[in-house]
């Protein structure tokens, strides 16, 4: 019988500590019903005690949030435990954390006590703690820098007073996995009332060990995870639930184990997070990175339009995306071309396919990363049309005042030129309504994305755009000293890219007449 995993968010509480600036409670409410949709067993909302605006987002939380358990964390103090019980009192179903250092370094240095006052404070406020509530998670702060007999000691102790979730953490991040099961395997022999509570970890990522110890907890007896989306939280970080969750489900054969998620809400979470907290996702990140379920290599490309299962363990769909990528770059041979040439519908008899690799490939080399567009140009548009840049720039000014800004720009439009003038709201706005004005493109700006090349004096901003036209979308980029003029650049590359677009489909319609004449 497959034993459920309980995962517990601290998203909102360990995660938040990590951010440079405190989330409002409107951005905690939105976290916190993204995590109850995914199915999150227990929410860590907060530390009450620390602020008053903790507590009182704490309250509001309580009131929302129906279906995940809600928590509040507290010192062992009983002050910090009222606070707990006040915020959360409303709550369908809470818990209440409390947590206490027990390695020596901790005890000597920081608390200047000994072990054994630390128990009797642990016992205690216990005890207190369950006036309010039977479910109470006690915490060993540095637990896996604790003697494992004086854990044992303090675990017992902590369940004979009521405890109901025993928590070892990792909290700087220094055991590895091989450590870590020792740890949760021998509490589970010699703490003699250790089935009367369920074994919780806490895994810090400052050795890059978070996920890995998770999992080896797990396979030693622990039954719940504590970590946040996306990994983030103090120093290096926490255990990145997501990790945790997908790899149970893609070992599931190997492991008897499963949860409550609803795997489908994992990849919108992590945006969520990622997009309040102004943490952008590495496009590396397990799982949810940009680049998880992209494929650039010729040879990784051809085994996955034959068989996904080649380069790909996971199922993108099964976390809410819709499909692999398959990147076209210089890497890529001819399989991933005539991969992207069907699903944009070309069959095998419109292009030739040899003519159409080498140019691709001399393109690539130039540009990059390729897009559906260029290829279809390549294929469909004859030399001059390939090289020509139909838009090129003479002249721009921007000036803003407050909010509102004009763009005089200047234009090379084929063999016409063409000048133009719009105010916006900034100068981004206004030099789109002003390209617009001089193109008589129904485009719309869907992405724009400033990014800095080097960090010096020189430094050269380069911004990446994406517009919508036509039902397509292109990508532009610009690189100047000047952001302005990077921003005007991007979109005239956008521009050369939609011409020679429409240059394709007029191809097109030449080469249906004369076939249809031929016929």
């Amino acid at each position: 019988m497959k034993k459920k995993i309980i995962l517990f968010d601290t998203t909102l509480r360990d995660g938040e500590q990590s951010l440079k600036s405190n989330l409002n409670t409107k951005e905690k409410i939105e976290i916190a019903l993204a995590l109850e949709s995914m199915g999150i067993d227990i929410i860590e909302i907060g530390f009450p005690i620390s602020s008053p605006n903790d507590y009182q987002t704490s309250k509001k939380i309580s009131y929302i949030i129906k279906n995940s358990k809600l928590c509040g964390l507290a010192r062992c103090k009983e002050k910090d435990i009222d606070m707990v019980y006040k915020s959360l009192k409303k709550s369908n179903n809470f818990r209440i954390h409390l947590f206490l250092a027990t390695s020596p370094i901790h005890i000597i240095t920081k608390l200047k006590t000994t072990l054994n006052k630390v128990i009797e404070k642990i016992s205690f406020m216990i005890k207190y703690a369950r006036q309010y509530t039977d479910d109470i998670e006690f915490s060993c702060e540095d637990g896996s820098r604790t003697p494992i007999n004086d854990l044992c000691l303090v675990v017992k102790t902590a369940i004979d007073a009521g405890a109901t979730t025993i928590n070892i953490p990792d909290t700087v991040g220094y055991t590895f996995p091989q450590e870590y099961y020792n740890i949760i395997s021998y509490l589970k022999k010699k703490v003699d009332n250790i089935d009367k509570c369920i074994l919780s970890v806490h895994t810090h990522n400052d050795l890059g060990m978070a996920v890995g110890n998770a999992i080896t907890a797990i396979n030693a007896g622990a039954r719940q995870i504590e970590g946040t989306i996306n990994g983030i939280g103090e120093r290096a970080g926490n255990c990145a639930l997501e990790e945790v969750i997908m790899a149970l489900y893609t070992r599931k054969k190997n492991m008897n184990f499963y949860t409550n998620i609803n795997y489908q809400k994992i990849y919108y979470t992590s945006k969520i997070v990622s997009k309040i907290c102004n943490i952008p996702l590495a496009i590396h990140k397990a799982i949810v990175g940009s680049n998880a379920f992209s494929h650039s290599s010729g040879i990784h490309q051809d085994g996955m339009i034959k068989n996904k299962k080649t380069y790909e363990i996971l199922n993108p769909k099964n976390i809410g995306l819709n499909k692999t990528k398959i990147n076209l770059t210089s890497k890529s041979g001819r399989a991933a071309v005539k991969y992207h040439m069907n699903l944009m519908g070309y069959k095998k008899n419109t292009y030739n396919i040899n003519t159409l690799y080498k140019k691709f490939i001399k393109l690539a080399d130039q540009k990059g990363q390729i897009f559906n567009y260029d290829l279809e140009s390549l294929a469909f548009n004859n030399e001059i049309e390939n090289n020509t840049e139909y838009y090129s720039l003479i002249y721009f000014n921007v000036q803003s005042n407050s909010n509102i800004s004009i763009a005089i720009i200047k234009l090379k439009c084929g063999k016409i030129i063409k000048l133009e003038a719009a105010t916006g709201l900034g100068p981004v706005d206004a030099i789109y309504k002003t390209i617009i004005r001089i193109t008589n493109y129904d485009i719309k700006l869907i992405q724009y994305i400033l990014k800095a090349k080097n960090h010096t004096e020189e430094s050269i901003g380069q911004v990446d755009i994406k517009i919508k036209y036509k039902k397509k979308f292109f990508y532009g980029i610009g690189l100047s000293k000047d952001i302005i003029k990077a921003s005007v650049i991007s979109i005239i590359n956008c521009l050369n890219s939609i011409w020679k677009s429409d240059k394709v489909q007029q191809n097109i319609l030449k080469i249906n007449k004369v076939n249809n004449f031929e016929e």
